[in-house]
């Protein structure tokens, strides 16, 4: 099996620091071509740092992790501190990265690495705001053709938003760049609320985490009990929605996960439900799909499998 080339495009966050950490342990599957930051959880100054943690953590110091967007396209940057903390990484306590930056803008690096390389050969994983990949369309139209898949974490139908009552929170943040991602063409599929709030890290499956032993399993269990406090709180849940991961356990074993091909619309204009994703699961629309909007998951294979890849790290 040919390991399929991805760009992440990331806001770490603990959750995206875990969707990060499977995909490097999984080169069978995946070859992370370069990490891209945008700013979402934290500011962006915080998510190129904590990314660049995250490789190092992984023995990838040589992982090429650029600087991104620091804003929306069109309205003032929401973050989320009161989720992840003030460094977007807070539980466990992680060394500083010395790995530098790559040089140039995550925007330059994914238009020239969707032009490099054949067409519908590089899937885009954006797991936070969307403005980065929106840029990227908006300066270099072409390379919409050229995109294998966006794989992406985002949106919410049946459970409603996690920022706003309607809204997910990395739609919300950038509901422009969303629209613009999810009316690019390029073949589209969707991890919303509906599926990540199935894949909860209950206490036997963190755990399992911390029984590795090793740095990464300790990391990871210590990102899961820091931000699962609010989650568990908020929801009424017996674990936190490990969200991003979602998205590289699908590239790895899409069997998982199941769901639907329907036309998904960003809600732009209503400030009451703006970044809402209008999911026509129930097909009472004419509107052509485009995305395949995914709606279940097999948890405990899930977890099984983040498992024994983080063991290898």
């Amino acid at each position: 099996m040919t390991p399929r080339k991805i760009i992440i495009d990331t806001d770490p966050g603990q959750d995206d620091a875990v969707a990060i950490l499977l995909a490097l342990a999984s080169p069978e599957e995946i070859e992370v071509l370069g990490i891209t930051c945008v700013a979402g959880n934290v500011p962006l100054e915080l998510t190129a740092r904590n990314a660049r943690i995250v490789c190092e953590l992984a023995g990838r110091s040589d992982m090429p992790v650029f600087a991104g967007c620091d804003r929306p396209l069109g309205r003032a940057l929401v973050t989320a501190e009161h989720v992840h903390g003030k460094t977007g990484l807070d539980g466990p306590s992680l060394p500083e990265p010395t790995m530098a930056l790559a040089e140039g803008h995550a925007v330059d690096f994914i238009i020239a690495t969707l032009r490099q390389h054949p067409p519908g050969s590089v899937t885009l994983c954006p797991l936070g705001p969307l403005t980065n990949i929106a840029t990227a369309l908006q300066r270099a139209p072409d390379i919409a053709e050229r995109i294998a898949e966006i794989v992406l974490m985002g949106g919410g139908y049946f459970e409603g938003g996690n920022i706003t009552p309607a809204a997910e929170f990395n739609i919300y943040v950038d509901p422009q760049a969303a629209d613009a991602v999810f009316r690019c063409g390029a073949p589209l599929v969707v991890m919303p609320l509906d599926v990540t709030h199935k894949a909860l890290v209950t206490k036997p499956r963190n755990d399992a985490f911390r029984a590795l032993d090793t740095p990464v399993g300790l990391a990871v269990a210590q990102m899961t009990d820091f931000f699962e406090r609010f989650d568990k709180e908020k929801y009424g849940s017996e674990g936190a929605p490990l969200h991003d991961p979602c998205v590289t356990a699908y590239l790895i074993s899409p069997d998982l996960f199941s769901g639907r091909h329907i036309n998904v619309e960003i809600e732009t204009t209503s400030e009451l439900t703006m970044g809402m994703t209008v999911a026509d699961w129930w097909r009472v629309t004419d509107r052509a799909p485009n995305a395949t909007f995914v709606g279940d998951i097999d948890a405990d294979g899930f977890f099984d499998l983040l498992t024994r890849r983080l063991a290898r790290l």
